[in-house]
């Protein structure tokens, strides 16, 4: 079998400590991500002309998985409540047979640093905090956008979102200036699509917060929010 050798050329650093709660796609929470370049590529004008775009596609890998080698040729989508196959080629599943994700983020801005180089700020990542990133390019909206194309399935998700409460005790526990990704993370239901008991209690790591929920009557509540130690 033939086989290639990827380089990562930069990490992402965000909120997202744990895979569950991590937005499904990118663009559906405005989370602001960094990223920053392993020290071979801190090179001069490696970014160049960069700015003027808007959107950046990231092609990066599932690290988490780095370790397990099996795939399948179907997979369960979670949105299709995890009882319907479809295949893996036809679902963004992580279960590869070459773990590799593929992201449009909108680049916020770009700084020059003495310690850590060229860093890239974009919004609407879709991966943890670490992820190794193997390329960056320009999304050039003349080739890349399609507004007829078809989305399969997951046309029937498009706006999807719950409600959320968050009580004003436990709002308070939060930063500012992370509240509205807080929410919107919530109301994307981060449960599987599978798991339906109102009496579970889920517990989703962001910001160095231990977020705990419940989902009742189609509302998802929250209970509880601890600092993480």
């Amino acid at each position: 079998m033939e086989e290639i050798t990827l380089k990562v050329i930069a990490h992402i650093y965000n909120d997202y400590s744990a895979k569950f709660g991590v937005p499904r796609q990118s663009g559906l929470v405005q989370n602001v991500s960094k990223i920053v370049f392993e020290p071979e590529y801190r090179k001069e004008g490696i970014v160049n002309c960069l700015e003027a775009f808007s959107h950046l596609w990231l092609i990066w890998g599932f690290s988490e998985l780095f370790d397990r080698h099996e795939w399948s040729p179907t997979v369960r989508p979670p949105r299709l409540g995890g009882n319907k196959r479809v295949g893996v080629f036809a679902s963004r599943s992580p279960f590869r047979p070459n773990p590799i994700g593929l992201s449009c983020v909108r680049l916020d801005r770009i700084e020059k640093t003495q310690k850590e180089g060229v860093v890239l700020y974009v919004i609407g990542a879709d991966m943890m905090s670490g992820t190794p990133i193997y390329d960056i390019k320009p999304y050039q909206p003349n080739a890349d956008s399609h507004p007829d194309a078809l989305g399969g399935f997951s046309d029937r998700f498009v706006g999807y979102c719950v409600d959320v409460d968050i009580p004003q005790e436990l709002l308070e526990k939060v930063p500012q200036d992370k509240r509205q990704v807080l929410r919107d993370m919530l109301g994307q239901d981060p449960r599987p699509a599978y798991q339906d008991d109102p009496n579970r209690v889920y517990g989703m790591e962001y910001a160095g917060m231990n977020v705990k929920f419940q989902m009742k009557n189609g509302a998802l509540t929250v209970i509880e929010i601890e600092k993480m130690r």
